[in-house]
């Protein structure tokens, strides 16, 4: 899948925050956490939240993998909504 570049500007404590998830293993890099921040805000407002039961991170992960395979652009959001 091809991406196009987008520059963000964060204040200094947002991206602490960013690092410290880089850090603990949740995540590898800067970008990821920015992706998958999109992708949930996106999911959000689409199509619904995801449920907090169980292992919660395992979920988010999973959940973030599954996103990646089925919704690669605005438009895939758009037909889930349909759904609705």
């Amino acid at each position: 899948m091809v991406m196009d570049t987008v520059q963000i500007r964060m204040n200094k404590e947002l991206i602490k925050r960013i690092d410290k998830l880089i850090k603990k293993g949740f995540y590898s890099n800067r970008a990821e956490v920015i992706r998958d921040a999109v992708r949930r805000f996106m999911w959000e407002k689409e199509v619904g939240s995801i449920e907090y039961i169980g292992p919660s991170v395992e979920l988010i992960r999973e959940a973030r993998k599954q996103l990646g395979k089925e919704i690669t652009s605005y438009e895939d959001l758009e037909k889930l909504n349909d759904f609705k």
